[in-house]
């Protein structure tokens, strides 16, 4: 293998776009991936990349698609469609596997492919997005503040707009209800409430939510006890089918947030916040940047988080991200 090639599969979609303008920025060798020939043709042309084209139930087009290379980042939402197959084919190829998955079962489909992937020496990594660089990372550096942490809890605060993909990736969270993790093991409430969190402008009310830090978590920081709660400016609304996404304009306004409060067996407690830009740019820069380090051999072979694999500086390396103990 050539120990550079990165193969971004949903590249077409509207963060595979942003995901593949940035890698091609910063001068990695890529090559552009999707389902449809057209598309994937007329994005590996305007960006002079490579280009194949395979959809991930075909099993062999798959294995093929990925003979020569060396990691395989996946934007193509929702994830409990694609990412079990190329998961799957990538460890058995002895390549490393990234996504930019929300969706809860996907984290935990990761983590349990930790043996394999050590066997393989490669690393497997979901969430490599706004979710959950930044809430992991904050994790890893909150717990640090306390000795003998044994609770952790995340609240997450984001703002529309929102991509068709990542609210067909959302689609469904209800369903899982309320999880939580206890001693270690997930557990599912038969009821919670909300909780408020001050993220800078007073007290905002959150839900509780089945989000991949309940996988993450327990990976970076060893705490067995977490809860994830979510803030959004208006819930997950409908999308015109016309628009594919936030405008750059729109990317740019706006900051997303994350709370971070760890307890130790003392009582004592410990408060941070993150504060990076909307979401699809710090995706766009902070996949790619994991990209990045694997390519240049800077990984943990096995189920990783990010934080796990590159520490709480890890967000703090994206730009426009500060961390702040409140």
């Amino acid at each position: 293998m050539s120990g550079r090639r990165l193969l971004i599969y949903g590249a077409t979609g509207y963060t595979g776009r942003l995901v593949a303008e940035r890698a091609v920025e910063v001068g990695l060798d890529v090559t552009v991936a999707g389902r449809d020939a057209g598309k994937v043709g007329d994005l590996a042309g305007s960006l002079g990349v490579a280009s194949r084209v395979f959809d991930v139930d075909d099993i062999d087009g798959v294995r093929s698609a990925l003979r020569d290379v060396d990691c395989v980042l996946n934007v193509a939402g929702p994830f409990r469609h694609t990412a079990r197959q190329l998961m799957d084919a990538a460890v058995e190829a002895g390549v490393h596997y990234l996504d930019t998955t929300a969706e809860f079962e996907i984290f935990a489909l990761a983590e349990s492919k930790d043996a394999a992937a050590s066997r393989a020496g490669v690393m497997v990594m979901s969430g490599t997005g706004w979710d959950v660089v930044p809430s992991d990372s904050l994790a890893l550096h909150t717990a640090r503040r306390v000795a003998d942490a044994e609770k952790l809890t995340i609240a997450l605060r984001v703002t529309g707009g929102f991509s068709r993909g990542s609210l067909a990736s959302s689609a469904g969270i209800e369903d899982l209800g309320t999880l939580v993790r206890r001693s270690g093991e997930l557990t599912r409430l038969d009821q919670a409430g909300t909780r408020s969190f001050d993220f800078g402008n007073g007290p905002e009310d959150c839900i509780p939510a089945p989000m991949g830090d309940l996988i993450t978590g327990l990976k970076s920081t060893g705490i067995g006890n977490i809860e994830v709660f979510l803030g959004t400016d208006a819930g997950f609304p409908d999308v015109d089918p016309a628009d594919a996404g936030p405008t750059a304009q729109e990317r740019a306004q706006g900051r997303y947030l994350a709370i971070a409060e760890v307890t130790g067996r003392d009582g004592a407690v410990a408060r941070s916040l993150i504060d990076t830009p909307t979401g699809y740019t710090f995706t766009q820069l902070s996949s790619v940047e994991i990209a990045r380090r694997v390519l240049d051999g800077q990984f943990t072979a096995g189920f990783q988080s990010p934080a796990s694999a590159y520490g709480p500086e890890l967000a703090t390396s994206i730009a426009d991200t500060i961390i702040v103990d409140l």
